[in-house]
Order: C-alpha cells, then sequence, then structure tokens
C-alpha cells in the first residue's frame, strides 16, 4: 500500500474513531472552559507555532475563555479578534469539509491567506494539506448547514 493511501485511510479511521462531537451553544472547541486547548491563537500567526497560552493573558470573546502567551498577543487580538478566531470555531477543518465537528491538537495547524486551520492530527494535517483549496471550499459549506443548525 502506497504511503499516500495508507495516510488517507488513516486520516479517515481517525476521524470516525475520534467520536465526533456537535456543536454547543458557543460553536468553538472548548475543553475545560477555554478555547482550542488554551493555546494562543495570535501565537499561530507571529511565531508560525503552536505557544501554550497563560492564565495571566486571558480575554472573553464570544462567551468563550481564549489564553495568550503574552500582553503583546492578548492586545493584538482584542484589538482584532477576528482576524485570529481559527477557522471552524477551532474545530478540524479536513473533518469539516467531510461535514463532520471533530476536536484538535494544537501542533496540527495551518495558515493560509491570512486564516488559521487546525486539524484533528498531524496526520490528517499531511492529508488537509494536499487539496486545501477544495477542502476549504467544502468546509465553508459545511460549516455554514452546521451553524444553522
Amino acid at each position: 500500500m502506497s504511503n499516500h493511501l495508507y495516510g488517507y485511510l488513516l486520516a479517515v479511521l481517525l476521524l470516525f474513531v475520534s467520536g465526533c462531537t456537535s456543536l454547543t451553544k458557543h460553536p468553538v472547541y472548548v475543553e475545560d472552559g477555554v478555547a482550542i486547548n488554551g493555546y494562543d491563537v495570535v501565537g499561530y500567526f507571529v511565531e508560525n507555532a503552536p505557544v501554550k497560552g497563560s492564565e495571566q493573558f486571558t480575554s472573553e470573546y464570544g462567551e468563550v475563555l481564549w489564553r495568550f502567551s503574552s500582553a503583546e498577543n492578548q492586545a493584538k487580538f482584542e484589538d482584532e479578534p477576528t482576524q485570529y478566531l481559527p477557522q471552524y470555531g477551532g474545530y478540524c477543518a479536513y473533518a469539516m469539509s467531510h461535514g463532520f465537528v471533530v476536536d484538535t491538537v494544537p501542533e496540527a495547524f495551518s495558515v493560509i491567506n491570512g486564516k488559521l486551520y487546525l486539524n484533528y492530527s498531524l496526520g490528517v494535517r499531511e492529508t488537509w494539506l494536499e487539496d486545501t483549496d477544495r477542502f476549504i471550499e467544502e468546509a465553508d459549506k459545511q460549516w455554514v448547514k452546521k451553524l444553522a443548525k
């Protein structure tokens, strides 16, 4: 079996095994009351890396608590939060392109055309990166449907 096919099958299997969730009152991926595992959304843009946020630097936006690694990143977010919010509420972008709402890990990210996309795993991220234009188009459609429910 080729690595490409193996990666694709693994990505699909992980999506089903992971246990899909549904959107709650707040369509943002929240664990323990904090958005996207407590990682700094501004850090993805500034450092091009996942950076753990601190309890010292927090902001509430959309009735969700966001953490930041510095006062500077917190201020950037507060000045223009929509610029930094992850697409699809921080749920897996690849899964959303198939109509599923699945959690994410901080390391599996990509910034495309100034927007942050998160994925379920690094393996799923590899599949996502193979055709982001198509997956984004499909995920955008699915997200609108999910929010309308």
